[in-house]
């Protein structure tokens, strides 16, 4: 397969493996999107692959400029997301970026540009290729939390399991990930 040129842009298809950081085993999600990609189209297609509920502040790093939506009560001044493309920020193969989610848990993104592909005919992007392990539940305190939360969980003696799984809802399995539910989902974003 040829590299798309960038002339070819419109049919440029980054093909992108996203990480939480400090999570172990880790949690990934392998995602193809148009290149042209806006970030304020990128955070609403992170939230459905990794399974975040939207509720909370979020951020993109990319060369040490933050882009998002600004919101200086919380001292929040950030380069606007609605127009910035992905391709005109990370040109590149190999190029890192990062996506940070509930700005007070800190929930850090690491996003490598592995591949730039050509777009394939009849295949709806952005789409969701490969992926493991549950998004952590929202509010659960950060990796620290959530590592606490998982040793809970594991070991029905703990004072604090019935409390836990009752907050959970009930159940929580950290290995499951619904490549097929999370597919469906990709479909309702144009």
């Amino acid at each position: 397969m040829t590299k798309p040129t960038a002339s070819d842009d419109m049919d440029s298809i980054y093909h992108i493996k996203v990480i939480i950081k400090d999570t172990e085993p880790a949690i990934w999600r392998t995602i193809q999107v148009p290149s042209h990609v806006t970030l304020y189209k990128m955070h609403r297609i992170l939230q459905i692959v990794m399974g975040w509920q939207n509720s909370h502040l979020h951020e993109f790093v990319i060369d040490g400029k933050s882009y998002g939506e600004s919101h200086p009560e919380y001292g929040l001044e950030m380069k606007t997301e609605r127009r910035a493309r992905l391709d005109e920020l990370v040109p590149k193969e190999n190029g890192v970026f990062f996506y940070d989610y509930n700005l007070d848990e800190g929930w850090r993104h690491v996003l490598l540009v592995e591949k730039v592909l050509r777009r394939e005919p009849g295949v709806h992007y952005p789409r969701c290729v490969a992926g493991e392990r549950a998004c952590p539940p929202e509010d659960c305190g950060g990796t620290r939390g959530y590592k606490e939360l998982l040793e809970i969980i594991t070991n029905p003696e703990d004072v604090e399991y019935e409390e836990t799984m009752a907050w959970l809802g009930g159940s929580f399995d950290p290995k499951a990930f619904d490549l097929e539910g999370v597919s469906q989902q990709l479909k309702k974003i144009r």
